[in-house]
């Protein structure tokens, strides 16, 4: 009889051995979890908080991926990171993803989602700033006409200098801040933007060209100061410090959306937003370097729930009225089409010019990092 219970109870634990196997390694029905590919990639910053997104990697972990990400800077991604280790590239800017297409021969890339380029301000700053006739309001909201306002930084303009100013006057130059011309993708839009118009509004043709734009276009990096090297960064200061240090800064209109959606009081009543004229769109374009990465691109693509996220972090796609809805659902105030939007440069003609920029504020030629590095989780300001 006792032989006969221990012979039992093996066979017992024989079978549960056997059932944990198969739950493990995802058979058994619908309580195993499937195994998923992991796949690697390297994208820029501003699409951390996005690749970061529980809800992001759960889309991805449904369609049996796990994504895995390290960020680096859009030129340096386009330049002196090793593309070898990833499965897709990821970088800000057209101009960045096309060398990388390019350069490995690849046929199809991907856009899953685009921003404009746009000013981060304050009521009383705009309000100034239309008093003098360098920004409009108009149906399409506030624009701000890049020729009035690199002729103020043409002549060095203070604030105090802005006529009836008494609700900013202080002895600072007038400028947008933005981030470092060396590293940052936004600072090189911003470039582009004011080289077209110092070029009387045309893009600038090629690396040959440069030199006859950059005494208008220098003076809006070199008075600023240090910059940062991360978009991120300045928009923090401008949530967090406000008006004194940060009055106007060169963002993507996305990260603007993506906080106010957060709903956690950081954007406040008086944040408003300048739209740049002429403006530049960043559209985000994955480069597919593995049959796996390509999968990715189409996914983002085409996926509904990834496409919604996107959204939700403030960007926008090719559904026009799911960022008008999302918008409109909290109260963001955007500009509902950018109708002035022009091309950048081409990658070698913007990196002359980027050079230019950087030699005027370093004294050496820029230097992009190297080596991508590890997410980190976003703190708020």
């Amino acid at each position: 009889m006792r032989r006969a219970i221990s012979l039992g109870l093996a066979g017992l634990l024989a079978i549960a051995v056997i059932v944990a196997i198969v739950v493990s390694t995802g058979g058994g029905g619908g309580g195993g979890s499937k195994t998923k590919r992991v796949v690697h990639g390297v994208i820029g910053s501003e699409k951390q908080p996005f690749f970061d997104d529980p809800k992001v990697k759960a889309a991805f972990g449904k369609a049996g991926y796990d994504v895995q990400v390290d960020t680096a800077g859009s030129r340096a991604i386009a330049t002196t990171t090793d593309l070898s280790k990833y499965d897709f590239a990821f970088p800000a800017g057209t101009p960045q993803a096309q060398k990388i297409q390019r350069d490995r021969k690849i046929g199809t890339v991907y856009v899953p989602f685009f921003t404009p380029m746009a000013v981060a301000t304050f009521t009383p700053i705009a309000d100034l700033l239309t008093t003098a006739g360098v920004v409009h309001q108009t149906a399409n909201g506030r624009i701000l006409d890049m020729k009035a306002f690199m002729a103020l930084v043409a002549r060095n303009a203070r604030w105090s200098d802005l006529p009836n100013n008494t609700a900013y006057p202080v002895s600072k130059s007038i400028l947008i801040t933005s981030t470092d011309i060396a590293t940052s993708n936004s600072a090189a839009m911003y470039a582009a933007i004011a080289s077209y118009v110092a070029n009387n509004n045309n893009v600038v043709a090629g690396p040959d060209q440069v030199p006859t734009v950059t005494n208008a276009v220098n003076p809006l990096f070199t008075r600023q100061g240090f910059a940062e090297s991360s978009t991120e960064e300045p928009f923090n200061d401008y949530l967090s410090i406000g008006i004194g240090k940060t009055p106007m800064v060169m963002i993507y209109e996305a990260q603007f959306v993506d906080r106010a959606g957060q709903n956690d009081g950081s954007i406040g009543k008086d944040d408003v937003l300048l739209y740049p004229d002429p403006d530049v769109v960043s559209k985000h374009t994955l480069v597919p370097l593995t049959t796996t990465g390509d999968a990715i691109g189409r996914l983002l693509s085409t996926d509904p729930e990834l496409q919604r996220l996107a959204v939700v972090h403030g960007f926008r796609t090719a559904n026009p009225r799911a960022f008008s809805d999302f918008v409109t659902q909290h109260h963001v105030s955007v500009a509902p089409d950018v109708l002035d939007v022009i091309e950048p440069p081409t990658y070698e003609t913007l990196e002359a010019l980027v050079t230019e920029i950087s030699d005027a504020l370093h004294g050496t030629t820029p230097t992009t990092p190297t080596t991508p590095t590890t997410p980190t989780t976003r703190s708020s300001p």
